[in-house]
Formats: C-alpha cells, sequence, structure tokens
C-alpha cells in the first residue's frame, strides 16, 4: 500500500492518537493515505469512529507486538 504520510502516536494517551490524526489529515490532500500507529489500546474504537463520522476511508487496521497500524485515505472533496 502507498502511504503519503506517516504519523507515529505511540505513547500517547486518549484523545490526542485522534486529535493528531485530524492534524494530519487536515494538512494533506484529498485522496492521499495515511499511516497512524498507535499504541493506545482505545485507539481500536476510536479512530475507526472518527474516520466514519469524518468521512474518511478506513483501508485497513492491523496489530503487530501491541502497535496498532491505521491505514486512512483523505476523503474527497475538503477536509
Amino acid at each position: 500500500m502507498r502511504v503519503d504520510k506517516r504519523l507515529d502516536a505511540s505513547g500517547l494517551h486518549c484523545p490526542l492518537p485522534v486529535l493528531r490524526t485530524k492534524k494530519a489529515l487536515d494538512e494533506m490532500e484529498e485522496g492521499q493515505v495515511l499511516e497512524v500507529i498507535s499504541t493506545d489500546p482505545g485507539s481500536k474504537l476510536d479512530i475507526p469512529a472518527f474516520c466514519k463520522r469524518a468521512g474518511h476511508e478506513l483501508l485497513e487496521v492491523r496489530e503487530n507486538e501491541g502497535k496498532f497500524y491505521y491505514y486512512i485515505r483523505k476523503k474527497r472533496g475538503g477536509k
């Protein structure tokens, strides 16, 4: 998967991973893909809920050795 930007939110707790994800997406062009890395177990609910609410496409979620990886395509048609 082509990733346009990476955000390492490891060690941050709710609500910081979602807030940083929003900020990173705001700085990106529509259609670009953001990879978010988080160690916060709460992000498993928070990031998918944020994507749904904001209209971004959650392409994939993976978990590996206590880290959660989210791949998000910025929605088309604005921030």
